[in-house]
């Protein structure tokens, strides 16, 4: 009688994956997680990018997951690196990005019992639980793959996010037979009620002037909005739910979403339809952004009602199948929306435009000489940073619902690891996007160690580094806020020109933006990673400062006594 092969857990957690379409993941190794790793390499089906810490692997787990529209996969081992990639799976949560977080775990015989066992976390369970939407353990070597396969469905279950796995050391070096069935459990989409749709489509029809916020929810929605855009909505989109429809089209405000024009322009329309947003604070102005009234609004989170703002509907399910259903009843009813409602979308839209490009002072020619090189078809990464929040997040433009990525959650430092999933994304889908990231160097030295895994990982991804020697922003806020009194913003930064020449890494810096076009160019052509560094001490500030999110008058800091 043939006996049935035997093969470790961690062989059939690397089968699994690949059932899964996982064809990169991103970690770190170690004793905790070898098994895992070691079938990684011995199948060679599956890219393991080496990242420098568990903080970075994480970011590129999620880039890769935002910018392919697929699950992003990351391997730590336990205790203090499963506490690195904390701050990472907030992040993820906040964007919520599909995330397969596998940790090991110290021996079975040894765990919960507080010995101080290297790379034992007391309670570590718990700790995963609080950063992820969901957080498991392997109890056995027979329940591994039915525990992997909860934790895929609950992580590509809407409201999507990030989930935990821990997966003792013992159990992933245990012998059995590989699995006969390795496919994902199948993912349930929320069906809305067609009374539901019966009723927004009642609302709907009755106005002429509607608009819809796009939020990070409706990624996956886009055949649907574009015929509600064909039907004359005007569209507007938070920072998540760029690239939906294309950044150039008529139709669109982009993410422009909060300047004063566009709260006057706001209350010119009679109807807005809230599509897959929570309706951030920073997007809403502290939730006093003055929005159109009636408010309705679509989620599959049911939880998603009433939060922020007041409704005055909402309908629960998927985005793409609720859209669809209202096309189909405005259609249907031959509705069309007041043909001047775009064109003075259009307008409000110029105006906000060149008010940005006119605060950006010298910095506008650099925004409009980085749009003019990557074109359409780019990966656009961004790091929490003054340049970010003054012009990145709502240019330059893209043209794909997944072209984006940033750090919703507001962590600096999170930029340059995204660029490299995203990167490895675009080689392991095929895509031909080159990706460009933007980072500020109080952010950028956090990972700075992830700089030799871009580097060896050869990724196509040219970073914008916009070093002016200190938290820009901080300083900002500081000088309108808080009587100007500035400090421990001013940072000591490497010399980057031998910082790369050490690492391999190309690096150019500009000092003066004359210089810009032909520098840029060489960097965009060449394929692999490139470091741009602009020399914001050299060139200058912006014309107009940002300091921080809208503040209430409560939030003011008063002046210091006199001495």
């Amino acid at each position: 009688m043939t006996s049935t092969p035997q093969v470790t857990v961690g062989t059939v957690v690397a089968a699994f994956l690949e059932q899964c379409g996982v064809k990169a993941a991103f970690g770190v190794i170690s004793i905790h997680n070898m098994p895992i790793l070691d079938a990684f390499a011995l199948r060679g089906q599956t890219r393991f990018v080496m990242a420098r810490g568990e903080a970075g692997a994480g970011n590129m787990a999620d880039a890769y997951a935002r910018s392919t529209s697929s699950l992003g996969v990351c391997i730590t081992s336990t205790g203090p690196a499963a506490g690195n990639i904390a701050g990472s799976l907030i992040e993820a949560r906040n964007a919520g990005t599909p995330l397969l977080h596998i940790t090991g775990q110290i021996e079975t015989q040894y765990l919960d019992q507080n010995l101080a066992y290297i790379h034992e976390a007391p309670d570590q369970l718990t700790m995963l639980t609080a950063v992820s939407k969901a957080a498991f353990r392997v109890r056995s070597a027979e329940t591994c793959l039915s525990t992997l396969k909860a934790a895929v469905q609950a992580a590509q279950t809407a409201p999507t996010g990030p989930v935990s796995v821990e997966i003792p050391i013992d159990i992933q070096q245990s012998l059995i037979a590989m699995p006969a069935d390795l496919s994902p459990l199948p993912v349930s989409v929320p069906v809305p009620s067609e009374a539901a749709i019966d009723a927004l489509a009642e609302q709907l029809a009755a106005k002429r002037r509607p608009l819809l916020w796009l939020g990070g929810g409706a990624r996956h929605a886009g055949a649907a909005v574009a015929r509600l855009k064909a039907l004359g909505f005007g569209i507007v989109s938070t920072v998540q739910g760029r690239g939906i429809v294309a950044e150039d089209d008529p139709a669109s405000l982009g993410a422009y979403n909060i300047q004063k024009p566009v709260e006057a322009f706001y209350q010119r329309c009679d109807a807005m339809l809230v599509v897959g947003s929570r309706l951030r604070s920073n997007e809403t102005l502290k939730y006093e952004l003055k929005l159109p009234r009636p408010l309705l609004r679509i989620d599959a989170d049911a939880a998603q009602q009433g939060r922020c703002y007041a409704d005055d509907g909402f309908v629960w399910g998927d985005s793409a199948l609720v859209l669809n259903g209202l096309a189909d009843r405005l259609e249907a009813r031959g509705w069309k929306a007041d043909a001047e409602l775009l064109a003075d979308l259009r307008k409000t839209h110029d105006d906000v435009v060149a008010s940005l490009h006119d605060g950006l002072g010298p910095y506008s020619a650099l925004v409009q000489q980085l749009q003019k090189q990557a074109g359409r078809q780019f990966n656009w990464v961004r790091d929490v940073t003054v340049s970010n929040s003054t012009w990145g997040n709502r240019e330059l433009r893209f043209f794909e619902a997944n072209a984006g990525v940033h750090a919703t959650g507001g962590g600096i430092g999170m930029g340059m690891p995204m660029a490299i999933g995203a990167a490895v994304g675009a080689a392991a889908t095929g895509s031909g996007r080159k990706t460009l990231a933007l980072a500020g160097d109080g952010g950028f030295i956090l990972n700075l160690g992830e700089l030799a895994t871009l580097v060896q990982e050869e990724c196509d991804a040219l970073i914008v580094l916009m070093n002016d020697q200190r938290y820009g922003v901080i300083q900002n806020i500081q000088d309108a806020s808080y009587g100007g009194r500035r400090c421990y913003v001013e940072l000591h930064t490497p010399d980057y020109a031998q910082l790369c020449a050490s690492i391999q890494l190309p690096h150019a810096c500009v000092q003066d933006l004359a210089e810009l076009p032909g520098v840029l160019d060489s960097a965009w052509s060449r394929k692999g990673p490139f470091l741009l560094e602009i020399d914001m001490r050299a060139i200058g500030g912006f014309k107009t400062n940002f300091a921080g999110p809208p503040v209430n008058k409560m939030d003011q800091v008063p002046a210091a006594p006199a001495a």
